[in-house]
């Protein structure tokens, strides 16, 4: 929600200057310290942080951390720790006579604010911030300062990352407001020719008045054009803390729909006035669009069947670990879109505001989840008991996401079926009753969603794969039974098993293992199910099977957003358009047991810089009737794509290719006509870097992020994957700076911090942050004994 405030005092200020007068970033400015200090002081003006590190927010301080064989694996191979942020400000006295607000929305695991000595608030499960008013502590004559504490100690299994990892702001408000996420929009009836468009304004600060409050809402559409306005008044001696106010329908001519191909977005803009003068405004974008579930196809959105192809991975984001940076999390989706997903579940805990913005104007379908376990020890992430804090983490959660149009469902948990002591009150139903109090309560704040919980491969009764039964009885979780869709981590092949028990079921697979590559998608009713999301599609940080791994790596995309031969795969039963890709065999498969469930990863690399004298097995993924084979112009023969053997379809296999330096290319026909064309290419010594950025519109707001691809490069322009292990040095001056370096390498023990990267197949990668004024930004790549690079860039 973007705030808006006016009053008749500060109006012409506040019209050509709304976001500086109402919302303020608050990320510059700060400084941090590791470890533990003074909590009664460190608020003080007096408190010496002269050796404390400035830093500007997001800020991820474990992935600072040195890798240690001393961290756990699931944590990443980091020392949970702690530390603390200052910031001093002034106050301006333009505040005098608003509320003054600090919007937080998240510390990594959990966290305390103070300012001026006094504790301001807090977090108990760091995926969801908090408000704090501090109206009553500001000092109009002096400095002001503001101390956060952040903790990692917790029971999480995956790296969580650590500290103020999300965005800060700084808010002023009338006393009489629109409420912290007090806007909810629905869209209960569309066609063609029109749609309705409720909105709900909740208002704070009006109880017991007897005045004429008037709310009003203007839709404007994604072309900028007034479509609608409805307004009505607020309840006069109200004996509620906060009023809802539904406003009169407003009916919308010729609807632009939101989809996965379209995400047209409208804008809601809210005001409140009293006595004929604007108290308050805010803004709320919204989508107008459908969503449907049934056992007889699934999912429609808009009324059209969509199966959801997608990813189901932990927040992480590479290099710059937890840091909530927008243009990291838009670069994912980027590179999700153009490989043919359009789906991601926020696996296990909400995810930052930015990355739903984001998925809202991409077009990316969300599957938002709370939760882990239902569980006060085991894998809790939180400070205090989870029966303590559930119901009040569920409101802040649905309101704050609820106008969102790529949420499509709502996620209350993972994995419950196999431990009673992880399925929430201790009812004795494995989570039946617990969930049914869950989706009431999400209920009365949103109806127009369904809910779910993803479940442990498991039957029911918890009977597990190395349990009596588990091969002859295959009876569904209790749970998934209740649940209004029925997610299931894996066991595609067991579904209609599970339909022969409760043929109700709408089913999701809300985890599908990489290693089964097309299976889990060729093995689903796509006509009647919802979806798939693999798991950790995307390296990520932690839950590492061992050492030098970092995290998790049986993915499709490095953690740099490199992408693997196996994703190609991928992209041939996602997308429609013809390819092929060449995959080379490096070594033999690796796989080992997790969660019940065999996990693994194809060693494939698509270079053609090989040993002499060898042979090699080689795939080729195509989507195409066959795929022909050639060797420096010589076939090498035609093999047909099989496609009905899901083991097989899609990826043809090549036995003993003898290696030749040259050209091996693979070209795809169907209907005997050509449709797509790979080729490797045997490539020289590497005599220059060449570079290569991502964000093509980098703007100068103090935030925005630049990725820069280094690769090294022979005389003819072509990656030498054999370079490895040279040293990089990045040399960046002008209107930005260098927060991170990287070469997708991910059991490398570099940290990201600094200005040298070890080249990896030939790779590295700088991310630069823009500065707060638009201007030149020079990068320098350097490695000895090859031609550097460098390039002139420019920040908007």
């Amino acid at each position: 929600m973007n705030r808006k405030f006016l009053s008749s005092a500060i109006f012409l200020f506040a019209v050509f200057s709304v976001s500086a007068a109402q919302k303020q970033n608050f990320n510059f400015g700060w400084k941090f310290q590791l470890g533990n200090v003074d909590v009664r002081s460190v608020s003080t003006a007096n408190f010496d942080d002269s050796n404390w590190r400035y830093i500007d927010l997001p800020h991820d301080f474990q992935i600072e951390q040195e890798w240690t064989e001393k961290g756990a694996g699931a944590r990443g191979f980091k020392e949970l720790s702690e530390g603390w942020y200052r910031k001093t400000f002034k106050a301006d006295p333009a505040w005098k006579g608003y509320r003054v607000l600090l919007d937080f929305e998240g510390i990594m695991v959990y966290g305390d604010a103070y300012l001026n000595g006094e504790k301001i608030g807090k977090t108990d499960y760091g995926y969801l911030g908090f408000e704090a008013d501090i109206t009553k502590l500001l000092k109009y004559y002096g400095e002001n300062v503001v101390a956060v504490y952040a903790g990692t100690k917790s029971n999480s299994r995956w790296y969580t990352g650590g500290g103020l990892f999300r965005d800060v702001h700084l808010i002023l408000k009338n006393d009489i407001a629109v409420s912290r996420h007090g806007v909810f929009i629905t869209t209960p009836r569309i066609s063609e020719q029109d749609a309705d468009v409720n909105v709900l304004v909740e208002v704070e600060g009006f109880r017991g008045k007897n005045a004429d409050l008037e709310i009003v809402a203007k839709i404007i559409a994604p072309d900028g054009k007034l479509v609608g306005e409805t307004k009505t008044y607020a309840p006069k001696k109200s004996k509620k803390l906060t009023d809802e106010v539904l406003l009169p329908l407003v009916n919308i001519a010729r609807p632009q729909l939101w989809d996965c191909e379209t995400p047209n977005l409208y804008t809601a803009e809210i005001s409140l006035t009293l006595d004929g003068k604007i108290i308050d405004q805010t803004t709320e974008t919204f989508g107008i669009r459908t969503l449907e579930y049934s056992t007889e196809f699934g999912f429609k959105l808009n009324g059209k069947k969509v199966f959801l192809k997608g990813v189901s991975n932990h927040h992480d984001l590479g290099a710059v670990g937890a840091a909530a940076h927008e243009f990291a999390i838009e670069r994912l989706f980027l590179k999700l879109k153009e490989f043919g997903y359009n789906h991601i579940r926020t696996s296990h805990n909400p995810y930052s505001e930015a990355f739903l913005r984001l998925a809202d104007k991409h077009g990316i379908l969300v599957v938002d989840e709370l939760y882990d376990k239902w569980s006060n020890k085991d894998y809790w992430a939180g400070r205090v008991l989870w029966t303590e804090i559930v119901f009040r983490n569920i409101p802040e959660w649905i309101k704050r996401d609820r106008n969102h149009p790529s949420v499509i469902l709502w996620s209350f948990g993972n994995e419950l079926q196999v431990n009673e002591g992880w399925a929430g009150f201790p009812t004795g139903d494995w989570g039946v009753t617990t969930y049914r109090m869950l989706n009431v309560l999400a209920k009365r704040y949103d109806s127009t969603r369904l809910s779910t919980v993803a479940m442990f491969p498991a039957r029911a009764g918890a009977v597990g794969k190395n349990d009596e039964g588990f091969n002859t009885n295959i009876v569904p979780p209790e749970l998934a039974t209740v649940t209004e869709i029925a997610s299931f981590n894996y066991r595609w092949m067991n579904y209609q098993n599970y339909l022969q028990h409760a043929p109700h079921m709408i089913i999701y697979q809300s985890e599908a293992t990489t290693n089964e590559l097309a299976q889990p998608f060729f093995g689903m009713d796509r006509d009647k199910m919802i979806g798939l999301a693999y798991w950790g599609a995307v390296e990520y940080w932690g839950e590492s099977n061992g050492w030098p791994w970092k995290g998790w790596h049986y993915s499709f995309f490095n953690h740099a957003l490199e992408p693997f031969p196996q994703a190609y795969l991928i992209k041939s039963i996602f997308c429609d358009e013809p390819l092929v890709h060449i995959g080379v065999v490096d070594k033999d498969s690796e796989s080992m047991e997790w969660n019940d469930q065999t996990i693994g990863t194809m060693n494939v690399s698509d270079h053609w810089n090989r040993d002499d004298g060898k042979k090699y097995n080689i795939y080729t993924f195509t989507n195409a009737d066959e795929v022909e084979l050639l060797l420096n112009g010589k076939s090498i023969g035609v093999q047909k794509n099989n496609i009905s053997d899901i083991k097989k379809r899609n990826m043809i296999r090549w036995q003993h290719v003898p290696y030749e330096k040259g050209k091996l290319t693979a070209v795809a026909r169907s209907g005997g006509q050509e449709v797509a064309r790979h080729q490797v290419e045997t490539a020289g010594k590497a005599v220059a870097l060449r570079i290569e950025i991502e964000n093509k519109r980098w703007k100068a707001n103090g935030m925005d992020l630049q990725y820069v691809n280094v690769y090294a490069v022979d005389s003819k322009g072509r990656r030498d994957v054999s370079l490895s292990g040279q040293s990089v040095t990045f040399e960046v001056s002008g209107a930005a700076s260098l927060v991170a370096v990287d070469n997708g390498d991910h059991t490398s023990d570099e940290l990201f911090a600094g200005n040298k990267r070890s080249l990896h197949n030939g790779f590295a990668l700088a991310i630069l942050r823009a500065g707060q004024t638009a201007g030149t930004v020079k990068i320098k790549a350097s490695v000895p004994g090859i031609k550097s690079a460098e390039k002139m860039l420019q920040t908007n």
